[in-house]
């Protein structure tokens, strides 16, 4: 249910840049030209097999413009190999999917919007494992890339676990927005730890500003924004195996370190001098409208930690890097936990396996084959090995280079857990906090919730 919602609201972002002109038209850019590494490309092209009168079909969620972007992408393999590939995008793909493969039509790769489908579908020996070594290049190729192994790794039918989920276009939640002249103005510096963090909080307080604005809000999904702020402190005060644990209830949800979670997001939340509105107004603040306090004149807050689609709220006509811009939500210092980012994912998975297949799924190692999608549109990937200066503009440039610098990468936690918990009681229970009740008693009632599906 989140995940949807954050989908929408990354699809209105995207439709923003695309009215501004950036990647306003398909652009599949001539071999040579464009901040690419072009010398890979070549390199595997010049020894392609020949896949002459072999078609590649290739079902998702992307439609236009994003669909004519990924098939700018599909040119290079199809010219290098002589094989056809066709993407078809539905919004009604997941169902479909599963319609497909049931009866024995899918294409021969689905791209998988979250991995709880895929995961499903494999345990049901509807997915192939992807070709051999790709395991291996993931996890040395990709920023945290045992994470991303980890993400896309599945029981198959057999219960063997396998690697079937390949990770393309990723997105970045561990984000906290400021105005680079309002921190000029009053003098502060961008906090590279959590204890800096903290640090400039209170620093904003002392000088009798307000240094957050927080809004819960959002119609019957009421709550959602304060589990991401959970999950992003979970994994900033727990090793990641522990918020592994918590998202499948192997640790009850009134365990002391989730609880601990908790209490940390209600140091920011809770304190009326700390948060626009004062405390009382967290949860009746909607999400959409909380940023625009960082833009009023004078400012009624100085930071809003919120994922990458939120630029989408933010008023037309910023420039970004000049009236807005990010930092990476930091890490404690005194923790050595790395740099865990919180997000989500595309996944392409095989769901009809044929020779030209395989060599797709490994032509999509291959920096070009995300360096064109970099340069057209809101694509983000964790690939170690692209040209950072292929993203289209300097805000993407940003969130990629927290990709690659990460350190642990995990999937948002309340998608993960029952959609009862997770798209609800989490969110209910958050709500109440905020509103005062003790964070023990909250997470409590969310277990007993957990053990009700049980």
């Amino acid at each position: 249910m989140k995940a949807r919602l954050m989908a929408c609201a990354a699809s209105v972002a995207l439709s923003v840049a695309v009215a501004s002109g950036a990647g306003a038209q398909d652009l599949k850019f001539p071999v040579g030209e464009g901040p690419f590494n072009w010398d890979s490309y070549t390199n595997w092209a010049g020894s392609a097999p020949d896949l002459s009168g072999q078609t590649v079909t290739i079902a998702g969620p992307w439609l236009q413009p994003e669909d004519g972007f990924f098939r700018d992408v599909l040119a290079y393999f199809a010219d290098a190999t002589g094989a056809e590939v066709i993407y078809t995008g539905s919004d009604s793909f997941e169902q479909q999917i599963v319609i497909d493969a049931e009866a024995g039509a899918a294409p021969n790769i689905a791209v998988f919007p979250q991995p709880g489908l895929a995961a499903d579908m494999a345990s049901r020996g509807l997915l192939t494992p992807l070709p051999e070594g790709m395991s291996d290049w993931v996890g040395s190729n990709y920023g945290a890339g045992e994470s991303w192994v980890d993400l896309g790794t599945y029981a198959d039918q057999d219960g063997n676990d396998q690697l079937f989920g390949f990770f393309y276009n990723v997105n970045v939640k561990s984000l906290v927005w400021y105005v680079p002249e309002n921190f000029e103005d009053a003098g502060y510096e961008v906090p590279s730890t959590m204890e800096e963090l903290k640090a400039l909080t209170e620093q904003i307080v002392a000088d009798g500003e307000t240094p957050w604005c927080i809004g819960l809000g959002s119609g019957a999904a009421t709550g959602w924004p304060a589990t991401d702020w959970v999950e992003d402190l979970m994994l900033r005060t727990q090793p990641a195996d522990v918020y592994d644990q918590w998202t499948t209830n192997e640790i009850p949800f009134d365990d002391p370190r989730v609880v601990e979670a908790i209490e940390e997001f209600g140091w920011f939340a809770r304190d009326d001098a700390k948060v626009a509105g004062g405390a009382g107004a967290v949860a009746s603040t909607d999400f959409r409208d909380s940023p625009k306090g960082m833009f009023s004149a004078p400012p009624q807050c100085y930071l809003h930690r919120q994922a990458s689609f939120v630029p989408a709220f933010f008023p037309e006509g910023l420039e970004f890097g000049t009236d807005v811009d990010f930092f990476y939500f930091p890490a404690y210092a005194e923790k050595d936990l790395g740099n865990p980012v919180l997000g989500g994912g595309t996944l392409m998975a095989i769901t009809n396996p044929s020779d030209a297949t395989n060599e797709l799924m490994k032509f999509f190692q291959l920096p070009i084959a995300h360096e064109v999608m970099m340069a057209q549109t809101g694509f983000l990937t964790p690939h170690k090995g692209v040209n950072l200066e292929a993203y289209k503009d300097d805000t993407l440039r940003g969130q990629g280079e927290i990709l690659v610098n990460a350190s642990t990468f995990r999937f948002d936690g309340s998608d993960l857990m029952p959609g009862g918990v997770g798209a609800g009681t989490f969110w209910t229970g958050m709500v109440d906090y905020t509103g005062g009740k003790d964070a023990a008693e909250v997470a409590g009632e969310i277990q007993k919730s957990w053990d009700a599906l049980k």
